[in-house]
């Protein structure tokens, strides 16, 4: 038996169609049976690149890794343990699905060869020859070796991560730091970029090869002319260890770097992390205007992003001289007004704190301003909805500073809030 597909004709049509049935008087419906043999028996799919595996049953290659990836080292059909997880191409079948394919002329594409993945061999081979290039320093052979690595990665996603587990990370990292002084290697070194953003995380030698002065000096250099594969790999080298961000904020131009590359979420994250690891930098960033651009990346920014701009705000806000310059930004309370109960619960963690800060530390001008924005409900909304432990406190606390100027300055009528403000802790 054969998996069933209907074929839908449209009159004065030219070209046949794959689709669901559809009952209409101006259509002919042609029913086609894919043979067994060449369905998957995990997908029932026509397969499109036959594989054998030890058990001697044939399937999709992409199927079969899926199952293998997940951790099982069975047949699917017949449940034996197999002594190896090899796959050989089954040429045969493949000819015969594509043979297939072309006698119902239009009414299926004809699968494709595929391109066999490269075996872990190859990828040692190439990776040793990028070693030894790198060590003499061969400009020319690295260029292709590494336009070769870049080729097959972007093949399949299997060839990535053959080469990832087979230690050619590590290669990169080495490459990247041999011709980092060399002027006339940006292309190599561009690259390198590109594939090193496939392989992390990198072991603590990969790292000190990128994290080198020589290294870091030229990565800053790509980061200034938005390269954006630059700006994960700093974004990525600062979350691996804190002793990173100590070496980047050594070299020159990083700050220039990273506030010009702001729009690039990488960017944004790795100066929350400069600023949280090294406090003593939020000076320089709040004089290239830090500030200004994160707050405008909260207007209408996704959510990833917000959640990204608030971290940077609340990490800019420890200091009293990020606060000063927080609260001279007159956009900064309506916005976070406005997005109090628009955004994920990891954003309104970093939404609350950054208001806490600004109206706990302040003179009261942004404790009414708040309210004169609708903070009062909005908040009131997230102690009934809940939230962490933490951003409860701080939210309670931030309404017991409005109630007490609400009753002080007549702002409004508390006896009208009286039933919201219920679900606050009375003062001790």
């Amino acid at each position: 038996m054969g998996l069933s597909l209907r074929m839908r004709r449209r009159g004065g049509a030219k070209k046949d169609i794959l689709t669901p049935a559809m009952s209409s008087s101006e259509e002919e419906e042609e029913e086609i049976v894919i043979p067994s043999q060449f369905q998957c028996p995990i997908s029932y799919d026509l397969m499109k690149d036959p594989v054998i595996i030890a058990s001697g049953i044939t399937y999709d290659r992409e199927n079969i890794e899926k199952w293998f990836e997940s951790g099982n080292q069975t047949c699917p059909v017949t449940n034996t343990v197999l002594a190896t997880l090899e796959q050989t191409p089954n040429h045969a079948i493949r000819r015969m699905i594509q043979d297939w394919c072309v006698a119902k002329g239009s009414s299926l594409d004809r699968v494709p060869t595929p391109r066999v993945p490269i075996s872990s061999h190859q990828a040692i081979e190439i990776c040793g020859k990028l070693l030894s290039a790198t060590r003499r320093g061969d400009h020319v052979v690295c260029v292709e070796m590494v336009e070769k690595m870049k080729r097959l990665g972007q093949e399949s996603e299997r060839n990535t991560k053959c080469f990832k587990a087979n230690g050619v990370g590590l290669v990169l990292c080495v490459c990247f730091n041999a011709f980092s002084e060399n002027a006339n290697a940006s292309e190599l070194l561009e690259d390198v970029l590109l594939l090193l953003t496939w392989m992390f995380p990198i072991g603590s030698e990969g790292q000190a090869n990128l994290t080198s002065t020589t290294s870091f000096t030229r990565i800053v250099g790509f980061l200034e002319s938005g390269d954006q594969n630059a700006a994960f790999l700093v974004k990525e080298l600062l979350s691996l260890d804190e002793a990173n961000v100590h070496k980047l904020a050594a070299i020159n131009g990083v700050f220039d770097a990273l506030v010009k590359s702001i729009r690039d979420s990488s960017s944004l994250t790795s100066i929350f992390h400069m600023i949280s690891a090294k406090p003593e930098t939020t000076s320089r960033f709040m004089e290239l205007g830090l500030v200004n651009s994160t707050v405008e990346m909260l207007v209408d920014s996704e959510n990833s992003v917000c959640e990204k701009a608030l971290l940077v705000l609340d990490a800019i806000c420890e200091s009293n001289e990020g606060r000063t310059i927080v609260r001279g930004n007159e956009l900064v309370m309506p916005i976070l007004v406005k997005k109090i109960l628009k955004i994920s619960e990891f954003a309104k963690k970093s939404l609350v704190s950054v208001m806490w800060k600004i109206c706990k530390t302040g003179d009261g001008t942004e404790v009414e301003e708040a309210l004169r924005l609708g903070a009062f409900k909005k908040l009131v909304v997230m102690l009934q909805v809940g939230c962490g432990e933490g951003t409860k406190e701080k939210v309670t606390e931030l309404l017991k500073m409005m109630n007490r100027h609400m009753k002080m300055n007549g702002f409004v009528d508390v006896s009208d809030s009286s039933i919201e403000f219920k679900h606050l802790k009375k003062p001790s």
